[in-house]
């Protein structure tokens, strides 16, 4: 397993993520690969099944996936989220994480989208005082 973040930022990320998870019911996590040979999209369609992230409840997990050798990175949400957010709800995620990523801020992007996931999410899937957390928060990696 290649660590990818120092601790600082892996809990710079941990915290993100629990913090967005506290506005919305909506489950987000994050997933290093290393060495993949696919797309950076495929790996994460892959992954997201794996990760069983499409067993929520609400079918409201997303996926933020980066292949580190490739230098690539998907963004994906389950098929509760796709049908209730923007048309370009997934580009303009995109297009942050990659602003920050542009200047080496890989931990920054990350938080800064987990962030506004979650402020967004909020409308569509807000937190509910009975709310299970479904899915881990750490990051979790591949090869």
């Amino acid at each position: 397993m290649v660590k990818f973040f120092s601790a600082e930022e892996e809990a710079l990320i941990v915290a993100a993520i629990r913090r967005a998870e506290r506005a919305t019911s909506g489950e987000i996590r994050v997933h290093i690969e290393v060495g993949a040979k696919a797309p950076a999209l495929a790996v994460a369609e892959r992954v997201f099944t794996e990760l069983k992230m499409h067993e929520t409840k609400d079918r409201n997990a997303v996926l933020i996936l980066l292949e580190v050798d490739r230098r690539e990175f998907a963004i994906i949400g389950d098929e509760g989220i796709d049908k209730v957010v923007p048309e370009n709800f997934w580009a303009a995620e995109r297009d942050l994480m990659q602003e920050h990523f542009k200047r080496g801020a890989f931990a920054q992007g990350i938080e800064a989208v987990i962030d506004q996931i979650g402020e967004k999410l909020r409308e569509y899937f807000p937190y509910a005082s009975d709310d299970v957390n479904e899915l881990p928060d750490t990051i979790s990696y591949g090869k």
